[in-house]
């Protein structure tokens, strides 16, 4: 998320890198989920497209049991890609809300007799 030099900084986190990067999971969440529905409702519909022969059958009766764990798996992909969208916005709203709270421990604010002190010595 930096841009590349090495400044010396353990952590240098740009919130709004995270707030354009968050909404690709998001899409490409939707269009899994699109792909996933697609695939299901399509090999469904097509019932037993591999035919009654011999060959037919068995690849039919390998192909059934993984057909499951694909769309599980896929479904899976898709629950967490839409997390991590969720989570990249919580945690961009949750590191402005931080720099806010260091910034105002930080802050001077002028006294009666004209001189400063920090806000957050209080």
């Amino acid at each position: 998320m930096g841009d590349g030099n090495d400044s010396g900084k353990v952590l240098d986190i740009k919130t709004a890198d995270i707030k354009s990067t968050a909404p690709i999971f998001h899409t490409q969440g939707k269009n899994l989920s699109t792909a996933l529905t697609t695939l299901v409702t399509t090999l469904d519909g097509l019932g037993s497209p591999w035919g009654d022969d011999e060959q037919g059958k068995a690849f039919g009766d390998a192909y059934r049991p993984q057909q499951k764990a694909i769309e599980k798996a896929a479904g899976t992909l898709v629950l967490g890609l839409v997390s991590i969208h969720e989570a990249m916005a919580d945690m961009s709203d949750g590191h402005v809300d931080n720099e806010e709270l260091i910034a105002g421990m930080f802050t001077k604010i002028r006294s009666r007799d004209g001189e400063g002190h920090d806000e957050g010595a209080k």
